[in-house]
């Protein structure tokens, strides 16, 4: 098997970090070699998040290359746009379709780019969820994280059992439910 490639992007906060300890999980319960990278930015601050998730029978680096990703998770717009040249030309780009403005912004030193998923889906294989509202009707907006990884798991060949089984492993006992019901929602958009 050729060694998959998987990004997830994002800011501060927004679970990048557990939704791809969620990703080598699976990864790892099927076999397959693994390697998890993390690159953390001021994160704090709201700046960006970015993981690494390589997978195959045997992983030399952990880190993706420009135009070598398979799947490109983006827990926000601009972070979607601001990683989208690491997508291969064939590659699935899964967004949250979220905005948070960063400080440039707020500040009005500069704008936020207008059309971003109409503009990326010009290029690439686009799949867009609002998952902040759908995990606020769900009654608990931190797991947005998990309904965007719902929604990208379609695209991957894991059962939706062996992801369950993952998230139950892996998330905090307290929150293994809501978490199974996120994922089920964004498994079933």
């Amino acid at each position: 098997m050729e060694t998959k490639n998987i990004m997830i992007v994002g800011v501060g906060g927004q679970g990048t970090l557990l939704t791809s300890r969620i990703l080598g999980g699976i990864m790892l319960s099927a076999g397959y070699d693994v390697k998890l990278s993390e690159v953390h930015g001021m994160a704090q601050r709201g700046g960006s998040v970015v993981t690494y998730v390589r997978y195959g029978e045997k992983v030399a680096e952990p880190i993706v290359e420009e135009g070598c990703a398979d799947v490109l998770i983006a827990f926000e717009r601009l972070e979607a746009l601001r990683y989208a040249h690491f997508l291969k030309k064939n590659g699935v780009l899964i967004v949250n379709d979220q905005r948070i403005d960063p400080m440039p912004v707020v500040t009005g030193a500069a704008e936020y780019p207008a059309d971003i998923i109409e503009n990326l889906s010009k290029d690439y294989k686009v799949y867009s969820i609002d998952a902040q509202t759908e995990a606020l009707k769900m009654g608990n907006a931190k797991v947005f994280n998990i309904i965007v990884l719902g929604l990208a798991a379609q695209h991957m060949d894991f059962s939706k059992e062996q992801w369950l089984k993952v998230i139950e492993e892996t998330v905090p006992p307290k929150t293994i439910d809501i978490n199974k019901a996120a994922f089920i929602k964004g498994f079933e958009f």
